[in-house]
């Protein structure tokens, strides 16, 4: 974990901690013989009315048509409620304490699995409360009427018009849980960036291949390989093995390829077919007896290697910067 993301973790332990003091939900009744309206905040471990009589005043209606009245003790949630709570806390302490992004990503996960599952529970609980009723002690009897309070929002029931959100603790493990969002957010980017710098690292490692003569076709010109002596080749930054005929078409090639795209360039030693050695590295005779399918430059093992075979072939050592800048007039035979 990063340590913006332990600090996210750690306000975000903190601010659950509210939803102790602040109710989660808010459900309000208006209609017009309770101008002022009637209504209830759910807390974490119980039910009251906005006004001290409100409650008892909800149960009283609910009398009417049916409805179970709601009596906090009866609801066990409220008694589980704080206790996942301070657990969901201890866990974003515990976390943030030890910096693991597994920890996070797994108390990340019972978090959120324990809002949904609040969500739903409130819901299931709302609709057995609207839809459970007891039509013998009912007064008010509407055929096929339920009495379902919204989730959120608002609703009409009857006359009276039901409206529900959530309230400050309710806010404030909704601010939690985003925060949790953004601290999972910022350590697998960081993740991801490692990721990508290790492929890009395990690219640079890859080796060139083996050329197939009379199969493989130069990168730049499109022509079929036919003398394994002059082959070279290019490993990009994705792994891609690309192969040319000539050192003269490698470095055309290059003249137009970032160079952020390129992980490393391979020439093969005349002297030792198929033995790739890095261009870098390698030495080159320009104007040989000994001359490439698209030119005049040869390259050998080493700049020492050149000169040595220099005595028997004539030409002009070059090294490596010479053959990438004068590519395009050694490809069209250039002096």
């Amino acid at each position: 974990m990063t340590s913006r993301a332990r600090w996210m973790v750690l306000i975000a332990s903190f601010v659950m901690a509210t939803a102790y003091v602040l109710p989660l939900w808010r459900v309000d009744l208006i209609a017009p013989q309770y101008p002022e309206g009637l209504g209830m905040y759910i807390k974490i471990n119980g039910v009251e009315g906005l006004k001290p009589q409100d409650l008892n005043s909800i149960n009283n209606l609910n009398h009417y048509i049916g409805m179970k009245r709601i009596e906090p003790d009866a609801i066990p949630e409220l008694r589980y409620m704080p206790w996942i709570l301070a657990g969901l806390i201890a866990g974003g302490l515990a976390v943030a304490a030890s910096g693991k992004r597994l920890a996070l990503h797994v108390w990340g996960g019972a978090l959120a699995l324990t809002l949904v599952a609040g969500l739903a529970d409130f819901y299931r609980w709302g609709y057995d409360y609207g839809h459970d009723l007891d039509e013998e002690v009912a007064i008010i009897k509407v055929p096929g009427m339920t009495y379902q309070p919204p989730l959120i929002g608002s609703k009409k029931l009857l006359n009276f018009r039901a409206t529900s959100w959530p309230s400050g603790g309710g806010i404030a493990l909704t601010l939690a849980a985003g925060l949790v969002f953004l601290a999972v957010l910022d350590t697998r980017r960081r993740a991801l960036l490692g990721a990508v710098l290790l492929t890009a690292a395990g690219c640079a490692n890859v080796p060139p291949r083996d050329l197939v003569v009379n199969q493989d076709a130069c990168e730049h010109c499109k022509m079929q390989i036919s003398d394994p002596r002059f082959g070279s080749q290019v490993v990009t930054t994705t792994g891609r093995q690309l192969v040319f005929d000539s050192p003269e078409c490698l470095a055309e090639f290059l003249e137009r390829t970032p160079a952020d795209k390129v992980a490393s360039i391979w020439v093969l030693d005349v002297e030792n077919p198929g033995t790739w050695v890095s261009a870098e590295a390698a030495g080159y005779l320009a104007d040989a007896n000994l001359r490439s399918p698209m030119g005049r430059i040869t390259a050998f093992a080493s700049p020492a290697a050149a000169e040595a075979a220099r005595a028997r072939l004539g030409g002009r050592l070059i090294d490596w910067a010479v053959v990438r800048g004068g590519a395009a007039e050694s490809v069209h035979g250039g002096p």
